[in-house]
């Protein structure tokens, strides 16, 4: 036999179907530019390339249905009936599905009047006679009757990449028939996804067992004689008509009149052109990359050299460099922590030649260092903080950054922040360069590689891309009114925060063991009185023996149940708060031991041993809104709110001695910044007043004529109000974070629009203009996409309209703090300051400085924080000092 004649069969309307719901919680990440889902193409997708690699088939064919109606459904009215309605978000992709294999040049075929399964049986059956070898790709168990020795029914399981292989003895080994005895099995069962009912009462079970002993219903109801119980017998005679129907319907043709035959579907591969104009076109830019990658190593084995470099060897002593001309550069380090990652080579172009090296001592030859630390000479690169912090390790003060791939690709669009250079090169479709992923691996496997035309053609095709990219991206930016974004502050901020992080903070790590040695006590003085609350000892962080004392012996209310037992979540503790003492103590527990793990002996792990230090990462390209985020360690999110949270501040001390940690923090800025955009009278006329904003807003939602009438609980309802507010907070979720009813909670909100309309105004606006445009803008141009705002899905569709209302306000605050940082590090330069900035926490400066200089920060650090922007309702900033950031708030 011709082992080359191979046909794949593939049910379409199946597998789709069962790529849909395998991804159908994932709905909002698939859907593309203009707002199609595309979870069941992807699915399908992926489906194909498994099957293709494993089948290699000559030959391919994707049936699909024609129509609800077919010659069954003539036959019995109810056949697949009780359907429900496929949903909108999977029929709209059947035609992409279509285009998805005419790109892969394979042949896809319907029959009015006949299902997938008849073309699928009737070409099978054609393919076998000619000596095919046939493999049929479903999710529909009933085609396992069509297995024979030349026929293999691949049933999909999880998803559509996992399946389950058919053949005549998998069929007999997992139901004990033939695969020709399948349709008497369906007849006597029925099919309750086809609609059809079978024999009354009788199961999968007996019906296997009839069949083993009398071989088809033919055979049964010539031999009713010997059937027992009686009662059985007596629904096979009652249903005899509908079990020899049912198995009529269960029958796949193999004999359709099918206008297409073998030579019609031979697969002679992808068209390339078309299935990289369907993957843009489908926002399937990780295919798209993988396409592009494949063809650059099939080059490269052709040509290492494709992209032309020289090679710096360390005894050279200079190469010419034209400074009138921009210099592309980009510094390889193994790893994400560039403060402390190995230096591994780098690559420059200049003038229409590029240089690579391992050796990065070169770097501080006399011409380039001179260039690099030129601020005349404009220097193109990707990531300028991670350059900025890496040359200076190398003793080299990076200055004439112009434009920064990174930086401008986030700034475009900030939900796709990828920091793999190759990624984010083919996000804008650019594919001439690979992903580190593909070239060094990932995680255990990742290894930078010891053959030179691997490493050096990966270097060479970064710096070539920066410069391709350039044009196009800065292009776009223009367009985006996002220049001065970009020049103003995303580029000068970079720099500034490089400083920061290689500046780093003091850690007292003496102060810190000391405080952890406090916390050990504090923990085993509370598992004491855990074990005495609960009468016996056990293992506090096993959720399982915790849910047994609990809800078991303590017979607490069982909130949530999981998989392996009872629930023990925060969420699910807070609930039970005040049932009984052991409760609040729990609670304790895990906040402090969160304390100790994460905090004590997490930032003592990262101290630097060469200074003392941390030396923390702000990244500056992950969030939607626009704020820094902090890593290794993450230093914006040391606890305040519980008082063994707040010592942990005190162990972070100025470098000098009779030097002070001081901090300067804007006062409520988000909701400034709402005045401002919303034009709210009321709301800006309590902010220019200087009142105190929460107790305003109580006075005006519970109608008092003075703030002395204002209690606690009625100020904390209404700075619930006020924030929850600024995050589209609905009447359920207002209602869950102070503690009344939803009923209260939706008079609140209307009592809230009702005293500030300007906010009720903006709102509507805000979200109709996201609706119009597909995105909102910060006071500073800075943009968010919002693609699911025209969602079908109603969950989708909500959470863009409250990101729409959010962001503007919290983007623009993120983007007043980082003005304000600039300025900063500016005044500090001019003045001649010994101060330095250390680190940004949220809405929050901190600085060490020599005493001598902390009268004039005072003046100077809230002035410069208040001018960074111009608002219809004044900043307000409030500074400290001390000898620890602790004493500093």
């Amino acid at each position: 036999m011709n082992k080359q004649k191979k046909l794949l069969l593939i049910d379409g309307n199946s597998v789709a179907f069962r790529a849909f719901f395998a991804l159908h919680q994932s709905l909002e990440r698939f859907v593309n530019h203009n707002g199609l889902h595309t979870t069941a193409i992807y699915g399908f997708k992926n489906m194909l390339d498994k099957i293709i690699e494993e089948v290699k088939p000559s030959h391919i064919l994707v049936a699909f249905d024609a129509g609800k109606r077919t010659f069954r459904t003539n036959e019995f009215e109810e056949y697949k009936g009780g359907r429900s309605k496929t949903p909108s978000e999977l029929s709209e992709q059947f035609p992409y599905i279509k285009e998805l294999l005419s790109a892969y040049g394979i042949s896809n075929y319907e029959l009015l009047n006949y299902e997938a399964d008849d073309i699928i049986g009737t070409l099978a059956n054609d393919a076998q006679i000619k000596g095919f070898d046939v493999t049929i790709v479903t999710g529909d168990r009933d085609l396992t009757q069509l297995t024979t020795n030349q026929i293999t029914v691949a049933v999909t399981k999880k998803g559509v990449t996992e399946i389950e292989k058919y053949t005549p003895a998998h069929v007999e080994e997992k139901y004990g028939i033939k695969p020709e005895q399948i349709v008497d099995m369906k007849g006597l069962v029925g099919d309750a996804s086809d609609n059809y009912p079978g024999v009354t009462k009788v199961g999968e079970k007996t019906a296997i067992k009839l069949l083993q002993q009398f071989g088809s219903i033919e055979n049964i109801y010539e031999n009713l004689d010997e059937i027992k119980p009686s009662k059985m017998k007596d629904h096979l005679i009652e249903d005899q008509e509908m079990a020899f129907l049912c198995k009529k319907l269960a029958k796949i043709l193999c004999d359709a009149p099918i206008e297409i035959g073998i030579d019609d579907v031979k697969w002679n591969g992808i068209i390339e052109d078309d299935l990289r104009k369907f993957y843009a076109e489908m926002d399937f830019k990780s295919f798209l990359a993988k396409m592009q990658s494949s063809k650059l190593n099939q080059l490269d084995e052709k040509d290492k050299n494709k992209v032309t470099y020289q090679v710096i060897n360390a005894d050279e002593q200079s190469f010419k460099l034209n400074l009138n001309k921009p210099l592309s550069f980009y510094l390889e380090m193994s790893g994400d922590n560039y403060h402390q990652a190995q230096f591994v080579g780098f690559s420059l172009k200049n003038d229409d030649k590029i240089f690579v090296s391992r050796n990065v001592e070169f770097l501080k030859s006399l011409d380039l260092k001179r260039a690099l630390e030129d601020e005349n000479v404009k220097i193109d690169l990707f990531d300028g903080k991670r350059t900025y912090v890496g040359l200076r390790r190398l003793g080299i003060e990076l200055k004439g950054i112009d434009f920064d791939m990174l930086l401008v690709s986030y700034l475009l669009d900030s939900s796709e922040n990828n920091n793999d250079f190759g990624k984010l090169a083919q996000q804008h479709d650019y594919f001439n360069v690979s992903s580190d992923e593909e070239v060094y691996g990932k995680g255990a496997k990742y290894q930078i590689p010891e053959d030179d035309s691997i490493f050096f053609n990966h270097l060479a095709r970064k710096v070539f891309a920066i410069e391709q990219l350039k044009m196009q991206l800065m292009k776009k930016l223009k367009e985006n009114e996002q220049e001065k974004l970009y020049f103003e502050i995303e580029r000068p901020l970079s720099l500034v925060l490089g400083k920061m992080e290689a500046t780093g903070i003091k850690l007292d790590s003496q102060k810190l063991e000391e405080m952890g040695s406090q916390l050990k006590e504090r923990l085993a003085e509370l598992e004491q009185e855990i074990h005495v609350e609960a009468g016996e000892d056990f293992n506090i962080n096993s959720p399982k023996q915790l849910g047994v004392i609990l809800f078991e012996k303590l017979k607490l209310p069982v909130i949530k149940k999981t998989k392996t037992g009872y629930s023990t979540a925060v969420g699910v503790l807070e609930e039970l708060r005040g049932m009984a003492p052991i409760i609040d103590n729990i609670l304790k527990y895990r906040q402090i031991s969160k304390i100790q793990s994460t905090y004590v002996e997490g930032l003592l792990k990262v101290v630097f041993k060469t200074d003392g230090k941390v030396h923390t990462r702000y990244t500056q390209t992950l969030t939607a809104t626009g704020r820094l985020s902090s890593v290794d360690p993450n230093l914006q999110n040391i606890p305040v709110r519980l008082e063994e949270g707040r010592q942990i501040r005190k162990a972070f001390v100025p470098e000098k001695l009779n030097w002070k940690i001081f901090s300067s923090d804007y006062s409520q800025i988000e909701l400034r910044v709402l005045a401002h955009i919303s034009h709210d009278k009321n709301m800006q006329a309590a902010f220019k007043a200087g009142a105190d904003i929460h107790a305003n807003t109580a006075m005006q939602i519970f109608g008092l004529d003075a703030a002395e009438k204002v209690t606690g609980n009625m100020r904390r309802q209404a700075k619930a109000v006020n924030f929850g507010i600024v995050y589209g907070i609905s009447d359920y979720g207002l209602a869950q974070n102070i503690g009344i009813t939803r009923k209260q909670a939706k008079e609140f909100i209307q009592r809230y629009f009702e005293v500030f309309p300007g906010v009720k105004q903006y709102m509507d606006d805000i979200v109709a203009k996201a609706r119009e445009d597909g995105f909102v803008e910060t006071l500073f141009n800075r943009r968010r996409y919002l693609p699911e705002i025209k969602s079908k899905n109603f969950n989708l569709r909500s959470f863009a309209e409250r990101t729409a209302m959010n962001t503007p306000i919290q983007g623009s605050a993120a983007d007043i703090i980082k003005v304000a940082m600039i300025n900063m590090q500016e005044m500090l330069k001019n003045k001649n300051l010994e101060a330095k900035m250390l680190l940004q926490v949220h809405d929050e400066l901190i600085f060490e400085a020599p005493n001598k200089e902390i009268p004039l920060l005072e003046k100077l650090v809230p002035k410069i924080m208040d001018q960074a922007v111009s608002l219809e309702v004044p900043l307000k900033v409030e500074s400290a000092y001390g000898k620890t950031w602790f004493d500093a708030k």
